[in-house]
């Protein structure tokens, strides 16, 4: 009965398995969490290594040093970048004195590289070059690949001077005492790290590796927005888990017997490492050492023999104990091992023994199957997978020298994580392979990062670069407003004669036309006391239509309003209209517009140099429509302006940025030289979209902007809309992806047919990607916004025919992000030049305005508005500018203009 209870305290239950399960992900938790890392007994260490290999671009010649138990073990490695298939290495071991292990850290260094020395002598390799990868087996806590601090030691190691140290610089300078210049420490990690490393060479990559060895730990590839303690925000990390330390804060009391607590009493580190300590190697024999003691004080074991002899620590060694387990001569083996102590033991005894050595190794298997089901579960939970399929590297004696160990792993961890297809995979090279491959995968992604770089980097706009645009759209606006320097201005500054913006007292019913896209809006507007009421339907133009004839485009706009009156009973009336015509004009009235030219892929024939008021009339003509008023024409930018300034008296700037930009503000008549009188101020249209179209930009112009520009229907124009409007961004994101590409920095430089193909890479994409950005992490699940975000940029990628890897997708995004905040950062430069006239036009020392803004890049893009209003207030400190969004568009603002229009004409 005493054996019956030993066996059954040492044997943990499916249900507390389970139960030891969420205890893990606790710990995981708050080993993320910023707030309570601290306290944390599961770390969650960051290691900076962010990416696993595949085999085809990880080449050249490495060194590795990997300190392991009480060795010292040197390698070179080749990897050939064929898929690893004919790795080639040469290694040497150099076992570590004793009073090396106890003594100074500078000691210890100096050995290492005295090994290294002696190894590269004996390779004939005494001058080459080398990058090394250090394999350091203890609990450090890393800032850097290459940094890492030693929180404590362990595995019988305790060198004085080195915790809290940076054992990579202690390593570094030992090399450079040692005059191996020719050596330069570059990564390192620890023997978890590497055996991930390793196995992910033999085939699929691996995302987790487990060591179970004299210590015990784990690792995982997870999303590095997970880690609060980290300032990287994108892509992957693996996390160093050192979950050794699990349960020192007591959450594994239920499942710690007496022979747990009396080993941890006489281990160096009482109340430290409880997991491992029923878990790793060096304590399995001294957990059977002490059920064997209690069994013979009950008289249970040994009667009759002197068992003295079992209160000897360390007298069953692992060797013994797998011996006893594995071999069909399991009973023998025990007896061998028993004898050897001194013991009679008789058959009985030797068959409990093989059962207290069974249970004990098997409860560390279900121990690590428990906590290796917590992380895969985490996993699947955080990347928000139905099932996750992966692969798991796994080192040490227990594993590979145990079948009972590995059935019970595997077997346990599918019944704990039923939502995870895994695989094991046992590393057959240590770590070694590993520590080449990541310090090969660290130089290799340092050199992309400054290829990646050097691409982006004219499309990075410095302050001084934004000033000295701002300081040329406001050159370019003096220009447009003079008489005689305005036929040479890029910023046409067109006069609107729109002169006031809506003061409340405006009443009546109004038709509004809007058309700037490729959309058309018509719109009845009521103008009451208190209120707006709108009713409005939207037309699509057909392609056909506006790269037809001006007759069919104006023919199709008369139809559509006749369509709506009918379908409003309103076919009698005769309104007063408001055409909001959103393309380059030249005012000549409130009711004429002569079109200078067509842009948003508008080619309409026989408009140019026409008034598009005139050319509504006479299609109205053709199409016996005989309710037309037509009381003024503006564009989208007034529009929007004038929507705004009914609800905000302060609005006088209107933004668009959409398909194509512009923007208007009301100007002081004094300084528009293009028009008659000096009182008052007129609304001016500014199409900005031209600024740069006589060079004034060349400097900003990248080989992207001037790929997209040769496509275009209109090159050499609107140079300035080109790098900000919804309709070119997506266009320069798809020429650096083809660069990338190209330069073998996305999708392994594979042929992207799909991406050839012009316009294929849509502006809806660019704000989706980023919009991903902003979803939020749900604490209960751990969900990680930056993992989904990735995972989405896949589809969208995927969906397009283009196989993205999760660094692919970071760099996608990170693309996407330069090319929209370049066009935001432009257009506030812009702005600033706006702002800054208007303050400086009515003399005050601060400013403050309203911007009405729209269009779909402005309202739809996540962080287009944000970085605008950013920069804006970076460049033009002394205003205080607010943006305000139409509630209806621009085609309510045409509306008011001839509400206004209207109530000036009143008597």
């Amino acid at each position: 009965s005493q054996v019956k209870r030993a066996l059954l305290a040492l044997t943990i239950p499916l249900e507390t398995l389970q139960a030891v399960k969420t205890h893990m992900l606790q710990a995981m938790h708050k080993g993320l969490s910023c707030q309570m890392h601290a306290q944390a007994k599961v770390q969650m260490l960051p290691t900076y290594i962010c990416s696993t290999p595949d085999g085809t671009v990880e080449k050249g010649d490495f060194l590795v040093v990997e300190l392991c138990h009480s060795q010292v073990r040197t390698l070179w490695v080749n990897l050939p970048g064929n898929g690893n298939e004919s790795i080639q290495e040469m290694y040497r071991t150099f076992n570590v004195p004793d009073d090396i292990m106890k003594g100074t850290g500078e000691a210890l260094f100096d050995f290492i590289v005295q090994c290294v020395q002696q190894f590269l002598t004996g390779i004939g390799s005494s001058q080459h070059h080398f990058s090394l990868g250090f394999v350091f087996p203890f609990r450090c806590r890393q800032t850097q690949l290459d940094k890492a601090e030693l929180i404590s030691w362990g595995k019988d190691f305790s060198c004085s001077d080195v915790e809290g140290k940076d054992v990579v610089q202690l390593l570094q300078l030992a090399i450079n005492k040692q005059e191996l210049y020719h050596v330069n420490v570059i990564a390192l990690m620890n023997d978890t790290v590497g055996t991930m490393m390793t196995c992910s060479l033999e085939g699929k990559p691996c995302e987790v590796a487990l060591v179970v060895d004299k210590g015990t730990n784990c690792c995982f590839m997870a999303e590095a927005q997970l880690m609060e303690m980290v300032e990287k925000t994108s892509g992957q990390m693996c996390i160093n888990m050192e979950w050794g330390c699990f349960g020192d804060d007591g959450t594994l009391s239920d499942i710690l017997t007496p022979y747990d607590d009396r080993v941890d009493h006489e281990s160096s580190s009482p109340g430290e490492k409880r997991f491992e300590k029923m878990v790793g190697t060096l304590y399995l024999g001294e957990i059977i050492r002490h059920v064997l003691i209690s069994l013979a004080a009950e008289k249970e074991l040994f009667v009759g023999s002197n068992v003295v002899v079992l209160r000897t620590k360390g007298v069953f060694q692992m060797q013994q104990i797998l011996e006893i387990i594995e071999s069909e001569q399991g009973t023998a083996e025990a007896k061998k091992a028993l004898e050897a102590l001194g013991l009679q033991p008789s058959e009985r005894d030797c068959c409990r023994v093989q059962q207290v050595c069974r249970v004990v190794v098997s409860r560390a298997a279900a121990l690590c199957a428990a906590g290796l089901a917590a992380v895969l579960s985490y996993m699947c939970q955080s990347r928000k997978l139905e099932q996750l399929v992966v692969s798991v590297a796994v080192d040490g004696e227990l594993y590979h020298s145990c079948s009972r160990f590995k059935e019970i792993l595997q077997n346990v961890t599918e019944l704990l994580a039923p939502e995870c297809a895994v695989t094991l995979v046992p590393s057959v090279d240590g770590t070694g392979r590993g520590a080449a491959i990541v310090t090969a995968l660290s130089l290799r992604l340092a050199d992309q990062r400054h290829e990646v770089n050097q691409l982006l980097a004219p499309l990075r706009l410095s302050r001084a670069n934004l000033e000295c645009v701002q300081a040329l759209m406001r050159k370019e606006m003096e220009l447009g407003l003079g008489r005689e320097s305005n036929a040479t201005a890029s910023v046409r500054m067109l006069p609107t004669y729109v002169c006031g913006t809506p003061d409340g007292t405006e009443r009546g019913e109004f038709l509004a036309l809007d058309l700037g896209e490729t959309n058309f809006q018509v719109l009845v507007v009521h103008v009451a006391e208190d209120s707006i009421h709108m009713t409005n339907k939207i037309y699509a133009i057909p392609t056909a239509i506006t790269q037809g004839t001006g007759e069919m485009l104006f023919d199709h706009i008369i139809e559509c309003i006749m369509d709506f009156q009918q379908k409003q009973n309103s076919m009698e009336q005769v309104l007063p209209l408001g055409f909001t015509f959103s393309f380059p004009c030249q005012q000549r009235g409130l009711d004429k517009a002569v079109l200078l030219s067509w842009t948003k892929g508008f080619s309409a024939s026989g408009c140019m140099g026409q008034d598009v008021a005139q050319l509504l009339r006479e299609a109205a003509q053709r199409k016996q429509y005989l309710g037309l008023k037509v009381v003024a024409v503006v564009n989208d930018t007034v529009g929007t302006m004038m929507s705004c300034g009914y609800d905000n008296p302060k609005c006088e700037i209107g933004l668009i940025v959409g398909t194509g930009t512009n923007a208007c503000y009301m100007e002081e008549m004094c300084n528009v030289g293009t028009v008659e009188g000096d009182q008052g101020r007129m609304c001016i249209n500014m199409e900005w979209g031209f600024f740069g179209d006589n060079g004034c930009l060349y400097d900003f112009f990248t080989q992207f902007d001037q790929l997209v520009d040769e496509k275009t229907i209109n090159a050499g124009k609107q140079r300035f809309e080109k790098f900000i409007s919804g309709m070119y961004l997506g266009e320069i994101v798809r020429h650096i992806l083809l660069a990338l590409v190209e330069k073998q920095l996305l999708f392994h430089g594979k042929p992207c047919p799909k991406l050839q193909t012009k316009d294929i890479f849509q502006i809806k994409f660019l704000s989706t990607i980023e919009t991903m950005m902003m979803l939020l992490i749900v604490p209960t699940l751990a969900w990680s916004r930056d993992g989904l975000a990735l995972q989405e940029v896949q589809t969208i990628l995927q969906d397009l025919e283009l196989h993205a890897s999760f660094e692919d997708s970071a760099l996608v995004r990170e693309v996407c992000q330069t090319v929209s905040l370049r066009a935001a950062q432009l257009c506030a430069a812009g702005l600033a030049a706006v702002v800054e006239k208007i303050r400086e036009n009515r003399g005050l020392a601060r400013l403050a305005v309203t911007v009405g803004a729209d269009g779909t890049l402005y309202k739809m893009h996540p962080h287009f508005s944000r970085h605008l209003q950013q920069t804006l207030r970076d460049l033009a400190p002394n205003c205080a500018v607010t943006f305000l969004q139409p509630e209806d568009g621009s085609g309510k603002g045409a509306a008011l203009v001839a509400a206004v229009a209207c109530r000036a004409a009143e008597p």
